[in-house]
């Protein structure tokens, strides 16, 4: 592509002259233009919507081929100055995902006064079907224009395809219980009531009672036909939660308003009998645009240090999280700042270790390696580059950090810097326990949800699978 625009001028403009552009229709062209314009038409958008209609399948935005014709004027003919001042329009064939669209200008007539230009114009498919025509009338240049073509940016679309069908799949198993942990805040009276209207829990209210119903006022949200538990203060909504757990009336955890370290000591104390002989953990579930999978962060929350016995607790965890999701054999990078091992660095022996600990069946159900960086752990292009040769390597659906504070920080890059959403779980304990932030967006927070039905459902790797 010529990396200038050049116009043509009125005085050289002549009946006849004319110009196109090529353009392949795709999902995102019609993502892109629904996102920018607000039309949430679903015959754009919903396959399913766009099977009852009169084309039985999805069809472009009218006026997105339209904006080809604005295109060729501003950049062809006339080009660069050209003021557009009207135009008519007949749509005469539906645009679909997978069409490639020609769009033609050819000047009709000139108006001497005030440089006045007519063009016909049309859009073709593949086929040559006429899609749209009609005229545009602009006022052209009065002199030449080169211009060197502004580099526009890269865009990148954030689909929500992953959490939805996580959510579709947690809708669809029986309803659970869930116990809200002082949930004195608006932020998680509303969290609470949106997993309810998602149709994934059932929420019971552990905490004070007056300061439950002053944050639902506050929240502006009826509490009608929601269980309260009432106790005096946060600790012993902690306490709560974990002993109705414990009887089985709950089957998951939701952090309310309350310290996280106040929630998880009550859940780890000796014989509160929701803990087990595996150190609890935490999990990010990512939707990462960059990355063509799910991918597992953990743990980015709980253990600060962990020794290799904790690692090896934390990397099962996360594994047997991806079993119940209905994943056989998920694959783990254990990561560290090189892929070598390095004596003067820790996390790389404690990679090693845990690749070999795994190939022993210390680890279950996954394939391990490590130590691996980032890159290679994440592109295939840079394990390459490396010569690096792993069954995990560039395709990792889990990443397993050296400590919390690498694992904080890269949860926070990918959530900040490359657009991803963060579903977080805790996991290691007799039940799920949701851990959610009042920073975090709906569409987290429902997955979490989601992610800790799925969890707690009883046989639920068999539905998932079916």
């Amino acid at each position: 592509m010529d990396d200038f625009l050049r116009n043509r001028t009125f005085d050289e403009l002549q009946p006849g002259d004319t110009a196109s552009i090529v353009h392949l229709v795709g999902r995102d062209d019609i993502e892109l233009f629904n996102a920018v314009s607000g039309d949430h038409n679903p015959a754009h958008l919903d396959a399913a919507f766009a099977k009852t209609g009169l084309f039985g399948h999805i069809v472009a935005h009218g006026m997105w081929t339209a904006a080809l014709i604005s295109a060729v004027l501003g950049t062809r003919l006339p080009g660069p100055g050209t003021i557009y001042l009207g135009q008519d329009l007949q749509f005469l064939k539906p645009v679909m995902p997978g069409d490639t669209v020609t769009a033609t200008v050819t000047v009709k007539e000139k108006q001497p006064q005030k440089r006045i230009v007519l063009l016909d114009t049309i859009c073709t498919n593949l086929q040559g079907e006429i899609v749209l025509k009609g005229t545009a009338k602009v006022i052209a240049p009065e002199h030449r224009i080169e211009w060197p073509r502004t580099q526009l940016p890269d865009i990148s679309l954030r689909r929500h395809d992953r959490y939805e069908a996580l959510v579709k799949r947690a809708r669809d198993l029986p309803p659970l219980r869930a116990a809200i942990v002082h949930p004195c805040s608006a932020a998680a009276i509303t969290g609470a009531l949106e997993a309810r209207d998602a149709g994934l829990l059932e929420p019971v209210l552990i905490g004070p009672e007056a300061k439950i119903l002053a944050a639902a006022e506050a929240a502006q949200v009826s509490l009608e036909g929601v269980e309260i538990i009432s106790v005096a203060h946060s600790h012993a909504a902690a306490e709560r939660a974990v002993e109705i757990a414990v009887s089985g009336s709950v089957s998951v955890l939701v952090k309310g308003s309350l310290h996280t370290d106040e929630l998880l000591s009550a859940v780890v104390a000796p014989g509160s009998g929701l803990r087990t002989e595996r150190r609890i953990s935490h999990v990010y579930a990512m939707d990462i645009p960059a990355y063509g999978k799910p991918l597992i962060v953990t743990d980015a929350a709980i253990n600060i240090q962990p020794t290799l016995e904790h690692k090896r607790d934390i990397c099962q965890n996360a594994v047997d999280l991806l079993h119940r999701l209905g994943m056989e054999e998920p694959r783990v990078a254990v990561l560290a700042a090189v892929e070598t091992v390095n004596p003067k660095m820790p996390s790389t022996l404690d990679a090693a270790a845990l690749t070999v600990m795994a190939a022993r069946g210390q680890i279950t159900g996954a394939c391990v390696d490590g130590p691996l960086a980032f890159d290679n752990a994440i592109s295939m292009d840079a394990a390459r580059t490396k010569g690096i040769v792993s069954p995990v390597a560039g395709q990792a659906d889990i990443l397993l950090v050296p400590d919390l504070e690498a694992g904080n920080m890269l949860a926070k890059q990918l959530i900040y810097f490359a657009g991803a959403t963060a579903a977080g779980l805790v996991l290691g304990a007799r039940v799920p326990i949701v851990l959610t932030s009042r920073a975090d967006p709906l569409s987290a927070r429902i997955a979490s949800a989601a992610l800790a039905k799925i969890v707690a459902a009883p046989h639920v790797a068999e539905v998932l699978r079916a």
